[in-house]
């Protein structure tokens, strides 16, 4: 997307209404909410503004800065898990950058459905962080080859799903540890290469490629993103999920969050809290 100027980024949002559109009857002022912004009045100021219709309740077990971390990453690894893998129970699952914000998401959904996670990171302290999301392995890019790791945990099987937002030189080496009938979600391209897949490849091993872009669903499937806040909420009330927030800062500090995303150095998500 490239929005016209003048605009306010700032995508997902948690807060509290203080203006109703007509046709809303399911918001009411002073709910506490949460929801994607609608450019150009984004979430990086004091007021947003929120389509109805994609407009949520805020859960009531997050604090403001959980909670504006919810609806983005949790709905991106459910529907790459759940709707486009159709992840089973007992199957492993390789999750890729499973530091960040959608990677910590979606390990939790995984386990959360019985599978066997194995987190890809870059560094100690990320390892650290894919552990208390609830890797049952992580794997320091930097120091060990993944595909290798991958191979000897599950005895040769390899991944059943590999869940990918790096993509480039990441999904080329995943296709060398993708298990039999295994499908490669693609999610985005974090590394900054957008690989060419040879298919060739996936026709000899029988693997699918599959992508996820979550946005579509929002206007051409509302009902299901409805359907996925439900579910993920049941996850919540069980205590399967939550938020890891790796940094709660001001709005005077979204230069320097935006600079620690954009290098790679932030592990979770980083929420900016307006000041009361």
């Amino acid at each position: 997307m490239r929005p016209d100027t003048p605009f306010t980024p700032g995508i997902e949002v948690c807060g509290e209404v203080t203006a109703v559109g007509d046709g809303v009857p399911h918001v009411s002022v002073g709910d506490r909410v949460i929801g994607m912004a609608v450019l150009p009045f984004g979430g990086f100021a004091s007021h947003a503004l929120l389509d109805g219709a994609l407009c949520f309740p805020a859960p009531a077990q997050l604090d403001a800065a959980e909670a504006a971390a919810f609806h983005v990453s949790y709905q991106t690894g459910w529907f790459a898990l759940h709707r486009r893998a159709q992840l089973s129970a007992g199957e492993t699952v390789l999750v890729h950058a499973a530091a960040g914000g959608v990677g910590t998401a979606a390990t939790q959904i995984a386990k959360s459905a019985g599978a066997t996670v194995i987190g890809v990171v870059g560094g100690e302290e990320k390892a650290d962080v894919a552990r208390r999301a609830g890797a049952d392995l992580v794997v320091d890019r930097h120091k060990y080859d993944f595909v290798s790791v991958t191979k000897e945990a599950t005895n040769g099987h390899g991944a059943d799903v590999v869940f990918d937002p790096v993509g480039g030189e990441t999904y080329m080496r995943s296709t060398k540890c993708i298990a039999f009938e295994g499908r490669i979600v693609l999610i985005g391209f974090a590394g900054g290469a957008i690989q060419s897949a040879p298919l060739n490849h996936a026709l000899v091993k029988n693997y699918s490629i599959v992508g996820l872009h979550w946005g579509l669903y929002q206007t051409r499937d509302p009902g299901l993103v409805r359907e996925c806040h439900d579910s993920l909420i049941r996850l919540l009330e069980r205590a399967a999920i939550r938020p890891l927030i790796g940094h709660r800062l001001g709005f005077d500090d979204i230069p320097l969050g935006l600079q620690a995303l954009g290098s790679g150095s932030s592990t979770g998500r980083i929420v900016y809290v307006a000041a009361d």
